[in-house]
């Protein structure tokens, strides 16, 4: 039986976490510690805690594994000293640094890992 939205409870998110999975924890880790800024922390579990102010990432090595998709869309707040600090740390830059018509400053990124994130600040 499908509930429609009277029926159905509503609920907010809370919050968001991502998961990914990433052919070498150690050159992953190390790429989110040293290039993105993020804290980096190993669960003691095959997985290790990437963290960057409320966005949370747990990684999990896949060997062999290079994904080439989107992952995230991470809003940030002074997009531009966070772009430049990217650019000296030579991360992979796809889509540079653009105010779009949707109202959000953003460019794209390629990880080590292959993963894309979409990182923006809203203009309004």
């Amino acid at each position: 039986m499908k509930l429609g939205p009277a029926r159905m409870k509503t609920r907010m998110i809370k919050n968001t976490k991502f998961v990914i999975d990433v052919p070498d924890l150690k050159t992953s880790s190390a790429y989110y510690r040293d290039v993105l800024g993020f804290s980096v922390r190993d669960l003691g579990t095959g997985w290790m805690l990437y963290t960057l102010g409320t966005c949370l990432i747990m990684a999990g090595e896949w060997p062999g594994r290079t994904p080439d998709a989107y992952f995230a869309y991470i809003e940030i707040d002074d997009i531009d000293a966070y772009y430049q600090q990217l650019l000296a740390a030579k991360a992979e830059v796809l889509k540079e640094l653009v105010s779009e018509p949707w109202g959000m400053r953003e460019f794209l990124i390629r990880t080590v890992d292959g993963h894309r994130i979409m990182l923006g600040q809203d203009l309004g």
